[in-house]
């Protein structure tokens, strides 16, 4: 990838959370007039169904398969604001290791800068946490990331994997690959979510760069296969949305993550569950008021 265009990695814990940003994010700047690149590397190719609604797309291991001269048009969907839709490998397509063939697309690119053959502005890819045989780390080594992001929800399960993925960050900067932007928290639906990504976030090294609360447009774009900016243009994700594409092309402060232990992540997390009880049995100490 030239290193001309901006290359961002959204991480996550599998579920749709880093899908439904990074091609929500991938719409917002396509609307400020950057031509960009979303590559899907969820093996169920969840990111960029919304970008390119009911069109169907064959994945990058697919086309590997049958030929050796590949084109662009032959692993890419224009979808919506122009998005150029990519999907790496589908697990129902395919009889290999999704880590594996992941890392096969992955230096696929590298050698041969197909991509390059747009001239995009933006390269997001969407990069699951939960992928088998060591994919999870190789796309930060096969690829020149220019920034990465973690999306989060409160629970404590999406935090933990939050915190393995400031390991492999952490790794991969300090060998000159790319630095933390920060957390996306979203889905946060509980009174005191905010601050426990927040308290998360800090004591980590890093920063929450946006909250996305839960909201019935979400639910409603995935039903109908869009975007938020398609399904609610007018509604505050959308807003958010928009601030956070120009948020990050604008370039935010990069950071090395200092992640938790094991022991200590543990040890946090029980703190927050003791707060969490005394507020929820309404009891007061030190003078604090409820």
């Amino acid at each position: 990838m030239a290193m001309s265009a901006l290359s961002i990695a959204f991480y996550g814990k599998g579920g749709g959370l880093a899908s439904t940003v990074a091609a929500n994010v991938g719409a917002a700047m396509a609307e400020d007039g950057y031509r960009v690149i979303v590559v899907g590397c969820d093996p169920q190719n969840a990111c960029t169904r919304v970008l390119r609604g009911e069109e169907d797309i064959v994945t990058v291991l697919e086309i590997l398969r049958v030929k050796q001269k590949i084109t662009l048009e032959d692993i890419s969907v224009k979808g919506f604001n122009n998005v150029l839709c990519l999907e790496a490998m589908s697990i129902y397509r395919s009889d290999i290791c999704a880590g594996r063939g992941i890392g096969e697309v992955f230096s696929f690119f590298r050698r041969t800068n197909l991509l390059d053959e747009y001239r995009p502005d933006v390269v997001i890819y969407d990069l699951p946490a939960e992928v088998v045989c060591g994919a999870f780390i190789l796309p930060s080594q096969d690829t020149a990331f220019n920034s990465a992001y973690v999306v989060s929800s409160s629970d404590i399960i999406s935090l933990s994997a939050a915190n393995s993925i400031f390991r492999s960050i952490r790794g991969n900067a300090e060998r000159g690959g790319a630095m933390l932007g920060g957390i996306i928290a979203y889905g946060l639906t509980s009174s005191f979510a905010d601050s426990v990504v927040k308290d998360f976030a800090e004591r980590t090294g890093t920063r929450v760069v946006t909250y996305l609360p839960y909201s019935t447009v979400i639910v409603q774009s995935e039903l109908y296969g869009q975007t938020v900016l398609q399904a609610g243009p007018r509604s505050s994700h959308t807003f958010i949305y928009r601030r956070l594409a120009k948020k990050i092309m604008e370039g935010d402060q990069m950071v090395i993550p200092n992640p938790f232990s094991d022991v200590e992540i543990r040890r946090w997390a029980r703190g927050w569950g003791d707060w969490i009880c005394e507020i929820e049995q309404g009891i007061v100490r030190n003078g604090e008021s409820i």
